[in-house]
């Protein structure tokens, strides 16, 4: 899975966000869901979430974005 970036702008309530999901290898061979969240232009914040599998990390990582999409955010 490639890291896919979302994009939350709303000049009139001055909002401008991002949301970024990558999935990437552990040491131990399980896969973790990086999310990086924030205003445009800052570093923002990350949270990882360590899955047992590569097919479970996906699975995470597709429901985190259906749910942004249906938030209002729009690939970048």
């Amino acid at each position: 899975m490639t890291p896919d970036h979302l994009h939350k702008c709303d000049p009139d309530r001055n909002m401008a966000r991002f949301y970024r999901v990558d999935v990437q290898p552990t040491l131990f061979g399980e896969a973790s869901v990086a999310r990086s969240w924030g205003r445009i232009g800052t570093a923002g914040r990350t949270a990882f979430e360590t899955c047992p599998t590569h097919a479970a990390a996906e699975a995470a990582a597709a429901k985190t974005i259906y749910t942004k999409l249906k938030r209002g955010y729009s690939a970048a």
